[in-house]
């Protein structure tokens, strides 16, 4: 097994780097802004006001680099977001919406970082690669690629710097942002339950934008292994397989082996091993969870392709930002030279059909690779120059030890999608939740008697401590055939849509995620859970 020491890596990136550093000048003949991490050695990140600054710098220089707002923070600080279209010309784009409409037949992706505001590679990444492309790097990639940056999502957490966020992770010693918002939510738990302005307005992009990909850069600890850099597909089982498994099969070995290849980094599938973990389980390679909660699942239950990137916390800062801009290039290189197969499968998806079908209400971990030769490795501990504090610093080579990797999970309850859900028009923070995912929605126009199905709830049981302010519900219960006078009024949720999977697990009442699960729907003291559902279509 070929390994890399960070030193010898961090070597290779820096003359990677001056080589796209030496591209032609842009327009105005200057060479582009450094990065607040360039400038300061890789001491310091990026703090917004630096982020807006260099954003507007580099389009200022590049024609066809547009800068506008996405949406704002819970402390009002913009959330920017780049689009970087060459061949739209000067004017470029004044929205995501407007973007999409004139991408034609390009592969829309979104790149965004900093959603943990600890971890901050990926938006020091994200700012050097668009720099690049603002100097004339990656010029063929216009001809097959609508590209949208969002390098600071969690702004206000990211101007919370301290030296002793993140313990442990070496570097910046300048310090770094926290890992909530300012409303102490982890961006990361609230794709289902939209709670943070800043994931709403996150959501609001996927509707107006609909990127085919979207890249979440992170940065990990955990175990302690030999990879530079970990990734993951949408790992929730519902998935559509026109999906999950392009992801997985295709695109991620791919850039992989480019990685491996130049200039020489080991990346591999995110992880831990059981005993780190805390798990009963067998030594073995385990991923995270499947919840859409997650960024990267909750991409996928959309039917588009998510990728997590977790670079390695131990290595030095600035070796972590040029292993994430390298695998964010080489998804970028992978996306241009298949966007006819992506918009393909993507298409697929949003066409299957989905009533009838049976979705998983949970799931648990299934063995992906019988013996797969993961990477462990060693660290060495060093001083934090200025706190003391130990710092710990990845050293080579990796020792290759065979093992199971759980990297995939699979049903294990699973429950029949119906053709329609019908929510009382009553429940007026449940409608406009759906409208804020982008489910689709229609509501009667004038009462009808029908034949439905009703939740009888048998059993209702809710955790005792909070998680993300929310003390979890979990109901047991049977459907029952009856029949109900619907009123005008009531909203009808169709499944005949691309939103079909979201949508079911939003509203089943013993999905694993849902919003029974997250108190968004009230069943206190209640028999029957308030929202029906058919197993034919509503007229």
């Amino acid at each position: 097994m070929r390994t890399v020491t960070g030193l010898e890596a961090l070597k290779r990136a820096a003359l990677a780097a001056s080589i796209a550093l030496a591209l032609p000048p842009t327009v105005t003949g200057q060479p582009g802004p450094l990065t607040r991490a360039e400038r300061t050695g890789f001491a310091e990140t990026s703090r917004h006001a630096d982020v807006v600054a260099f954003l507007d710098s580099l389009a200022a220089r590049a024609p066809g680099l547009r800068v506008f707002p996405f949406g704002w923070s819970q402390e009002g600080r913009a959330l920017p977001l780049v689009v970087w279209a060459p061949w739209a010309g000067p004017d470029g784009f004044a929205s995501a919406y407007a973007a999409r409409g004139a991408s034609g037949d390009r592969v829309r992706v979104l790149v965004f970082a900093n959603i943990h505001a600890g971890e901050v590679a990926g938006k020091e990444a994200a700012l050097i690669l668009l720099r690049e492309l603002s100097e004339g790097a990656h010029a063929a990639w216009a001809d097959s690629i609508l590209l949208m940056v969002a390098p600071i999502y969690n702004a206000d957490g990211n101007e919370r710097v301290l030296l002793t966020n993140r313990p442990l992770q070496h570097g910046p010693i300048g310090g770094m942002g926290q890992r909530a918002n300012a409303m102490g939510l982890d961006l990361n738990r609230d794709f289902m339950k939209l709670e943070a302005p800043e994931t709403r307005a996150l959501v609001r992009l996927y509707r107006e934008a609909d990127p085919h990909v979207v890249v979440d850069l992170h940065t990990t600890n955990g175990t302690i292994h030999g990879y530079q850099l970990t990734y993951s597909p949408p790992l929730h089982p519902d998935t559509d397989p026109a999906v999950a498994g392009f992801v997985r099969d295709s695109l991620l070995p791919a850039v992989t082996a480019a990685l491996r290849a130049d200039p020489g980094w080991e990346t591999w599938h995110y992880g831990n091993l059981a005993e780190d973990e805390g798990m009963d389980a067998p030594r073995g390679w385990y991923s995270f969870s499947p919840e859409p909660r997650y960024s990267t699942n909750y991409v996928g239950i959309r039917n588009r392709l998510g990728i997590l990137s977790e670079v390695y916390s131990y290595l030095p800062f600035e070796e972590r930002v040029w292993v994430t801009r390298r695998f964010v290039e080489a998804i970028l290189d992978f996306a241009a030279s298949h966007a006819g197969e992506i918009r393909r499968r993507v298409e697929t998806a949003d066409g299957g059909a989905v009533a009838g079908s049976e979705l998983a209400l949970a799931a648990d971990f299934e063995r992906t690779m019988g013996a797969a030769d993961v990477l462990l490795g060693a660290v060495e501990r060093e001083r934090h120059p200025y706190t003391g504090e130990p710092m710990l610093r990845q050293v080579g080579p990796a020792l290759v030890e065979p093992m199971p990797a759980f990297v995939s999970f699979r049903p294990t309850r699973t429950a029949a999608a119906p053709a329609a859900w019908l929510v009382p028009a009553g429940l007026e923070d449940v409608i406009e939740l759906l409208a804020a995912h982008g489910v689709a929605t229609r509501s009667l126009a004038a009462p009808i008697r029908r034949g439905v199905e009703e939740f009888r709830i048998t059993a209702s049981r809710q955790e005792e401590r909070e998680y993300e302010g929310h003390r979890a519900r979990a109901l047991e219960g049977t459907w029952e055939s009856v029949e109900r006078e619907l009123p005008a009024g009531t909203v009808v949720v169709p499944m005949d849509q691309p939103l079909a999977r979201l949508a079911f697990h939003l509203l089943e009442p013993r999905a694993s995620d849902g919003l029974v699960r997250w108190n968004a729907i009230e069943v206190e003291g209640a028999g029957v859970y308030p929202i029906l559902r058919s197993t034919a279509p509503i007229p």
